[in-house]
């Protein structure tokens, strides 16, 4: 049963990272949503729960991926007996989109000396979710159309006050955007030298989650960044995702281009997950952690903006 259980784990990981794999070759990075949609939710959004709590992690890139690829504009998911729930019906004829569950249980066994010992287990089990553009008789509200957009300056200064509630030190200057993990700062070029805001608040929140990373911090280990390719690959997939999360947390319109020091990675992130088909679901975990970390230095409680 449990070799069982394995095998259905590992096939989870493969078929997900395969279709993610097989994006990356064609250029598309498939976490990298056209937000130019409307709904009562907001233009930007993660995707949303029934229960309007966002998903997390590796499902943010599955459900943003499913619903570019079938032009949904509507965030928000829930399974066919959620629907029923609501007094919907699923449409006849239409495919659900896989998302995943991770979690562990922990078994007692006999060690070698015949005593208890408690072990960890890791599982994934996977469920069928449907955009609420596939379902018809929901409750008015799943179908709201979009609310007015808000200034483009009030979210200027949400972000800024984000980014200042974080106590990084954040460095202007010169022509490159990097996080020092020497010295412990974020270096940006000057606001104005970006061709618009949203362009500078999705590179500040790149360079945040390398920053949340750092040993007073998250400590993940960075000490072979500028040594190993595959392992500069793997942070800065990390720090590309949680900038995509972030900037939908704070509706901000993420690059639709990648920078020309990340359009390098393609080739590399192409062979990291060929290699290893967790790594993608390690580095969703890792840039939800690091948003995680960023949210929650806010003065207020974010509790509410995580999900499962």
């Amino acid at each position: 049963m449990k070799r069982k259980s394995q095998g259905a784990c590992l096939d989870v990981y493969s078929r997900i990272t395969e279709k993610i794999v097989a994006d990356l070759e064609r250029g598309v990075r498939p976490w990298m949503r056209p937000w130019h949609c409307g709904h009562a939710a907001g233009r930007v959004a993660r995707p949303l729960r029934h229960n309007g709590l966002p998903y997390s992690g590796m499902n943010v890139l599955l459900l943003w991926s499913e619903a570019v690829a079938r032009g949904f504009a509507a965030p928000i998911w829930m399974t066919f007996k959620q629907a029923v729930e609501l007094g919907g019906a699923v449409r006849r004829g239409e495919a659900g989109t896989t998302v995943v569950f991770a979690s562990r249980f922990t078994k007692t066994e006999k060690d070698a000396h015949g005593g208890d010992v408690e072990r960890d287990f890791p599982f994934l089990k996977t469920y069928t979710a449907f955009n609420v553009e596939q379902i018809d008789g929901l409750p008015e509200r799943y179908y709201g159309p979009a609310a007015p957009v808000q200034n483009p300056a009030e979210r200027i200064e949400h972000a800024d006050r984000f980014f200042a509630n974080t106590g990084a030190m954040i460095r202007h200057g010169g022509d490159k955007a990097f996080f020092s993990s020497a010295g412990d700062f974020i270096q940006m070029p000057a606001f104005q030298m970006f061709r618009d805001a949203a362009s500078y608040y999705a590179t500040l929140s790149h360079e945040s989650c390398h920053w949340a990373g750092g040993p007073n911090r998250l400590n993940r280990d960075l000490s072979r960044y500028h040594k190993d390719r595959s392992e500069r690959a793997r942070e800065e997939l990390i720090a590309e995702l949680g900038s995509c999360f972030l900037c939908a947390d704070l509706g901000i319109a993420p690059e639709l281009e990648p920078r020309p020091d990340h359009a390098s990675y393609l080739a590399s992130w192409v062979k990291v997950l060929s290699d290893d088909r967790r790594a993608i679901f390690q580095a969703a975990a890792h840039a939800q952690s690091a948003v995680s970390y960023l949210h929650n230095l806010q003065p207020a409680p974010a509790g509410e903006r995580e999900a499962a």
